[in-house]
């Protein structure tokens, strides 16, 4: 039980990860293509995302040692599970229990949920569920089979024919059971079709700010390992990577200097951009509103976490100030727009140039 927990968590881990990195061309691929991403699309991706990866920890983790590792052998009998059903009902004790029982259920139900985000997500039916049930199911046998495509000099689970047909099983039981969603929830969390007349919403405003701090993370994360690879393979300093502070340094000014180069090259900073959102009208020097945009944003919080001691406490306090003013009177444009002086509007009506 212990170890399934572990893969479990280790599925969560690695697709939450995977999934910050994809977040904002996630973003700006849902408003590129209908204006708008509803939370419950973002939950069941995110929730995709996860389980794609909970196929690969359960079916090929943990990995054995290569010195005491004893290889497994092969099921091409595609009728043997139907044989170890009818010896587990002939056989004493609870049915459930069976470890052939135990093998069939839970192969058919780690492909449900295949099913049912082929149905939800793609919009597609039993045909395409049952064909990506049996090729993803492919991949992994084969994965198995050859060791991991040679990392193994042999198998080290079982190549099991069975598992291609109860896995695609469960995935066509699993577009079945989706069928009992509501039409209307199905739809919507497919749908990308546009929000009307490219309404700039509050929630649009929230995407665009966590893509901005989503963004920033990254661009200082990346800039941080480069360095500390380069202070541990090429200068071979071992004590400052492990003090890492340069590396500290270089990351965090990566991300304050790439940020405010898009918003003073575009006028939008890369949040803006995903979203298809814009500041523009109103007076003032269009080159002093689009660095008033970039402190009033991701710009302000960057700087302010920069702070020495505890004064980088200030970013939170300006966080929570930024997310209480999209939903005041102030409107979207929040704090940005205040400093600016420009109206938030949709991208597509428009842009304004600096003088």
């Amino acid at each position: 039980m212990r170890d399934q927990l572990v893969l479990a968590l280790l599925a969560v881990l690695i697709g939450g990860i995977v999934g910050f990195l994809l977040f904002v061309p996630f973003v700006a691929a849902s408003y590129r293509r209908g204006g708008r991403l509803p939370l419950s699309r973002l939950a069941m991706w995110s929730a995709a995302l996860v389980y794609f990866w909970a196929i690969w920890t359960y079916t090929l983790l943990p990995l054995p040692d290569p010195d005491t590792m004893v290889c497994a052998g092969v099921n091409l009998n595609p009728a043997q599970f139907v044989a170890d059903i009818l010896e587990a009902i002939s056989a004493p004790g609870a049915f459930l229990t069976n470890p052939a029982v135990l093998q069939l259920l839970l192969n058919v139900a780690l492909f449900v949920p295949l099913g049912c985000f082929v149905r939800v997500l793609g919009q597609r039916g039993v045909v395409v569920s049952a064909v990506l049930g049996l090729s993803i199911s492919a991949i992994v046998e084969f994965t198995q089979l050859t060791g991991v495509w040679g990392l193994y000099p042999c198998a080290y689970r079982v190549f099991d024919v069975d598992d291609l047909l109860t896995n695609t099983i469960g995935a066509v039981i699993g577009s079945l059971l989706a069928l009992a969603l509501p039409r209307a929830m199905r739809a919507g969390v497919a749908s990308t079709s546009a929000a009307p007349g490219g309404e700039v919403t509050r929630g649009r405003r929230i995407y665009a700010m966590v893509s901005d701090l989503v963004a920033a993370l990254i661009i200082q994360g990346s800039t941080g390992i480069l360095v500390q690879l380069w202070l541990q393979f090429v200068v071979q300093d071992r004590s400052a990577v492990i003090a890492g502070t340069i590396a500290g340094v270089t990351g965090t000014l990566a991300a304050i200097i790439g940020t405010l180069a898009v918003v003073m090259a575009t006028g939008r900073t890369i949040g803006d951009i995903a979203v298809g959102v814009r500041f523009a009208g109103g007076p003032g020097d269009e080159w002093v509103a689009r660095l008033m945009r970039y402190l009033g944003g991701i710009g302000g919080y960057l700087l302010l976490s920069a702070l020495p001691g505890g004064w980088g406490g200030l970013a939170f306090v300006f966080a929570v100030l930024s997310l209480v003013l999209v939903f005041t009177r102030v409107g979207p444009g929040g704090l940005p727009g205040l400093l600016a002086r420009r109206r938030l509007s949709d991208a597509r009506r428009g842009a304004s140039r600096p003088r």
